[in-house]
């Protein structure tokens, strides 16, 4: 009874969090874009690609891989945790040491060579902390991490009101996201030493034996990055910030919701790498759950945002983003596929295939960028969006493929029919009652979305209720 319920008070808390979380990081957007302006913002964007950047090259693949670790039965989470914080602290503080180097290779005015220094140095506080996720996701108390992280986007969005109202400057913007960084660091650490005493440890057998088994993954991260912020990067070079800035106002959007599929598909992983091998039915009743929760939300996503991309570029970023409005519509089904695409690859990394997913990654990135360099000089932020959203069917395709040839597991598509029927229920209020108030359409179709995967049944009561329920009890208190 108490996993159960601590599962489904992770989902909750967790959820809360991360959508206020959203609402608070899109208000910021909505000051920055008015305040700096197409130019300004594709400068700040600019910046954050970096900052991503960083995120790749010192990742190591040390996250996926710790979390998988530590969920093992066994597991010396002390020693585990120890090394892993060691060898992330020192990749944070080489990535911030060479960071003005990295400058010198762009012609970049100086606000943006000073953003990406500032960026660097909050990367030493949000690598830190996110090494510790693993220890939250094996302990079912991920609503602290969520918390944690709301608490530093208020930070963020109180500095970036100040400098907006204080006239502060580009600095002052970029620097937010310290302060948001240096917050959450603080409060998830204090709450990770709650589970495991957190101690630096320098056991460089055991460094060796660890990288060699996550390197693959730190490669996939790099190559991730590639295809995920490459576009921004390369449009930066080729086009003018306002180019950057009309694309990240969507883009932006998009990003915010990611945290959907990575929160969900981190709340299971911990209970896919228990199961696979040795519970296969568990396996694959978890991952039809969590396959069929991606459809559900993906449809009502992509329907609302094809209908309403104008007016939440309006309340987002303004006026004077109106073209972003296209690229949202075009970049909503690179959102859908990144949906799927986390799905598989977490089942691939639990079934101890980040080798197989770095070469499909690879794949990937390579059409990515190819395409990037021969479209974007005449087709600009159009051909981003595209191609954004072909390349993550190509991973999708690809992951798909080797999850079902490897693992010799297939998702079922059993209510999939009904859930679109339902999204297309959702769609017809949207388009009979285009252009009345777009919270009262929002709202609106999401309920009668909802409404219809009840009454189609795609969705069953006894789901809503499992997680409370004597069975879902019984599920999950095998967990060690």
């Amino acid at each position: 009874m108490v996993i159960a319920r601590k599962i489904a008070y992770n989902v909750v808390v967790s959820t809360v969090a991360k959508v206020l979380s959203t609402i608070l990081a899109l208000v910021s957007i909505g000051f920055i874009t008015r305040y700096l302006g197409k130019e300004g913002f594709g400068n700040y964007a600019t910046v954050l690609a970096f900052l991503s950047f960083f995120a790749a090259v010192s990742d190591l693949g040390l996250y996926y891989i710790t979390t998988r670790e530590i969920s093992r039965a066994g597991a010396d989470e002390e020693k585990i945790l120890g090394n892993i914080f060691s060898i992330r602290l020192l990749s944070s503080l080489a990535i911030f040491l060479i960071s003005p180097i990295v400058t010198l290779f762009f012609s970049y005015p100086k606000e943006v060579n000073e953003g990406i220094i500032i960026v660097a140095a909050s990367f030493l506080f949000s690598s830190s902390y996110q090494i510790l996720n693993g220890v939250f996701q094996k302990n079912l108390a991920m609503d602290k991490v969520a918390v944690g992280e709301l608490i530093g986007k208020i930070v963020q969005v109180a500095v970036v009101i100040t400098a907006v109202k204080m006239q502060l400057g580009f600095a002052w913007i970029i620097s937010s996201l310290l302060f948001n960084m240096f917050a959450s660091f603080l409060i998830v650490f204090f709450w990770a030493k709650k589970y495991v005493r957190i101690h630096l440890r320098f056991d460089f057998d055991y460094w060796k034996l660890f990288l060699k088994e996550s390197m693959p993954m730190g490669v996939a991260t790099i190559i991730t990055f590639a295809y995920f912020k490459m576009d921004t990067i390369l449009l930066s070079v080729m086009k003018t910030g306002s180019d950057v800035g009309i694309y990240n106002a969507a883009y932006k959007v998009l990003e915010n919701i990611t945290f959907f599929p990575a929160m969900i598909a981190g709340l299971v992983m911990p209970i896919l790498a228990h199961s696979i091998f040795i519970n296969r039915d568990r396996f694959e009743e978890i991952s039809n759950k969590t396959f069929k929760v991606f459809v559900i939300l993906v449809v009502p996503l992509v329907v609302g945002v094809l209908f309403l991309a104008d007016d939440v570029i309006r309340l987002i970023g303004g006026a004077g983003f109106v073209e972003s409005g296209q690229v949202l519509r075009i970049l909503v089904f690179a959102l859908a596929f990144i949906f799927f695409g986390q799905f598989f690859n977490t089942l691939l990394i639990v079934g101890n295939l980040q080798k197989r997913l770095m070469w499909t990654l690879g794949i990937a990135a390579v059409a990515n960028i190819t395409l990037n360099l021969i479209f974007i000089p005449k087709f600009s932020y159009t051909a981003a969006a595209y191609i954004s959203a072909i390349t993550e069917f190509i991973v999708v395709l690809l992951t798909a493929y080797m999850t079902m040839k490897k693992l010799k597991y297939k998702p079922s598509l059993a209510k999939t029919p009904v859930i679109v029927l339902a999204g297309v229920v959702m769609a017809v209020p949207l388009f009979v009652f285009k252009g009345y108030n777009f919270f009262v359409l929002a709202i609106g179709s999401s309920i009668i979305y909802f409404i219809a995967l009840w009454l189609f049944k795609a969705i069953e009561t006894s789901e809503i209720t499992s997680l409370i329920s004597k069975k879902g009890v019984q599920e999950y208190d095998e967990l060690p």
